[in-house]
């Protein structure tokens, strides 16, 4: 009998996909998933120019999330509408499901494509965007792609890709009161940088991973990106399965227990070996705050700000208009917008509405649901009316001030704190000042009229 080396979850979804495999280059894989929005019209183009047809229409799903206004009272500009409208013709004409403004189930698609049960453990998803990492959160190999990439897989429903290396970040202990998946994931890529994890699939494992919800785990690994990896993963456990039964693209009835079944052998076997491994304690992780322009910039809120010791943290500092060496706390704000695919989920309102309940912002804000689901079950809990109260805007589902979206941007020498997933210089809008922190230490700063520390505010 032959030996069977153990295996990574992700060797066994990566073996179960491939189709075509050489040493030395690139492999087809079969893609079970493909999700497009407005940014992926040239997909299309390139399809049509090849006279070519979506080959499985019933694994596509098209869905408005870029260019949908956060407002009512804003209107779609000409280029937005008309990128919408083309969405909504390609997926009428490929007979693609489309889910576009007004339909229940609209949203950013990192957000809304699992609420409906399309991410599922042991999966391949793509999108043209780099946070379909996202969805790795379930078990699945989810990766963002590009547009000649996108008509590829819209032809054929594969991919050509180089098989990636394979990291585990190990999380031991527990988080901190008041500390939440987002300061764990930018405690991450402090501690190993922007590109610490290039050509790597990073699986996030350990006690301080088992005991977060899977909106937690979203989080984790829509970030996964930002450290330079090519997707992020969570093994499927009991709290996997109990958050995907019953949803609208689930499996039902004996289709679930076979499912069950095939779910609980993907975890990785025991023994298995990755190519890299990063272990840290999560119970030692504090709220973080980044203060430049890429998110390896995060540090403990109690920390103060590098000096320009380097070039690069020098022109970091002139960016952002901060005098290295300074305490992050005090350091005030502008505005604040609680939204994206990173943090826009149910819970992460919760926690924010938790912090402003009962209290007034110093300065003018946004808060966006990532769907038209978390809208109305936000709504039905009342936190949109806390955040009114607390003087923040209620917005529409959709990408919004994350990417300065359809008038949502931040003035130039503004400083916003935000729970978007990058800070580049510009992301907002051009000359925008962005410092990521989660839903609570967006509201703690909203209050404040500056960065603080949550733990200092919170009940």
């Amino acid at each position: 009998m032959g030996y069977d080396p153990p295996r990574t979850m992700f060797e066994k979804i990566w073996q179960a996909h491939e189709i075509v495999s050489e040493r030395g280059e690139p492999s087809l894989i079969w893609i079970d998933r493909h999700f497009v929005h407005e940014g992926s019209f040239h997909g299309f183009a390139m399809l049509d120019s090849a006279g070519r047809l979506v080959h499985r229409p019933d694994l596509t799903f098209a869905v408005a999330d870029h260019y949908v206004p956060s407002r009512a009272n804003l209107a779609v500009d000409a280029e937005g509408s008309g990128l919408i409208d083309l969405l909504r013709r390609n997926a009428l004409r490929h007979g693609v499901e489309y889910w576009g403004p007004q339909d229940p189930r609209q949203g950013i698609v990192h957000v809304t494509a699992p609420e409906q049960g399309l991410a599922l453990p042991g999966l391949t998803i793509v999108c043209g965007d780099s946070h379909t990492a996202t969805q790795g959160a379930f078990g699945a190999l989810a990766f963002g792609i590009g547009a000649s990439e996108v008509s590829h897989a819209l032809a054929t429903q594969t991919l050509w890709q180089h098989r990636p290396l394979t990291m585990r970040i190990w999380l031991d202990g527990r988080l901190g009161a008041h500390v939440t998946a987002k300061d764990l994931i930018l405690a991450v890529i402090g501690r190993i940088g922007a590109a610490g994890a290039s050509g790597h699939v990073i699986e996030y494992a350990g006690p301080a991973i088992r005991a977060l919800g899977m909106e937690s785990r979203m989080t984790i690994c829509n970030m996964s990106i930002e450290a330079g990896s090519r997707a992020g993963m969570v093994a499927p456990d009991d709290t996997t399965f109990d958050w995907l039964a019953g949803r609208p693209k689930v499996p039902s009835g004996l289709a679930w227990e076979l499912a069950l079944r095939d779910w609980r052998n993907l975890p990785g076997d025991d023994g298995a070996r990755f190519d890299r491994e990063v272990v840290l304690d999560a119970g030692a992780i504090e709220p973080h705050v980044t203060w430049g322009t890429s998110p390896e910039t995060a540090l403990p809120v109690t920390s103060s700000v590098p000096l320009g010791a380097s070039a690069q943290i020098r022109e970091q500092l002139e960016y952002m208009g901060i005098q290295g060496g300074r305490p992050l706390v005090g350091l005030a704000i502008d505005r604040v917008f609680i939204g994206s695919c990173t943090n826009a989920r149910l819970n992460d309102l919760r926690a924010a509405a938790a912090v402003l309940r009962g209290r007034v912002a110093k300065v003018p804000g946004l808060v966006v649901p990532g769907s038209r689901a978390v809208r109305n079950a936000a709504e039905a809990e009342g936190l949109d009316r806390v955040f009114q109260a607390a003087g923040l805007a209620w917005g529409e589902p959709g990408c919004s001030s994350c990417v300065g979206m359809n008038g949502d941007l931040v003035l130039p020498g503004e400083r916003c704190a935000a729970t978007s997933n990058r800070n580049f210089r510009g992301r907002q809008g051009p000359g925008a000042r962005t410092h990521l922190m989660s839903p609570a230490m967006v509201a703690a700063a909203a209050v404040s009229g500056a960065i603080a520390d949550v733990r200092q505010m919170a009940s």
